[in-house]
């Protein structure tokens, strides 16, 4: 039975928006090890589903689409960033008097 992760994919830290957030990604784990290639030195394998990674809507779906497929499939929790929200006026120290 093949192997694969489910997963939502962390926000890129060189854009501000999340339109990614909500995707979840199928990804096939490696069947074998790679290689070293003598004559280049590029590293490969012959596993050509450790190159593929479905996208889904929901977790729900990925799970549905794994067993549907029969994988066995782990879930990774997804981990929420923590926010700390601060003010413009945070920056400056009003409790000075002159």
């Amino acid at each position: 039975m093949a192997t694969a992760r489910i997963y939502r994919p962390a926000r890129n830290a060189m854009q501000s928006g999340n339109p990614t957030k909500a995707k979840w990604v199928v990804e096939y784990a490696p069947s074998e090890a790679k290689t070293l290639d003598p004559l280049m030195g590029w590293v490969g394998s012959g596993d050509t589903q450790a190159q593929v990674k479905l996208r889904f809507d929901s977790q729900e779906d990925a799970v549905a689409y794994a067993e549907r497929v029969g994988l066995d499939a782990q879930v990774i929790a997804a981990k929420e960033p923590k926010l700390i929200t601060k003010s413009y006026a945070d920056k400056f120290a009003f409790d000075r008097v002159r």
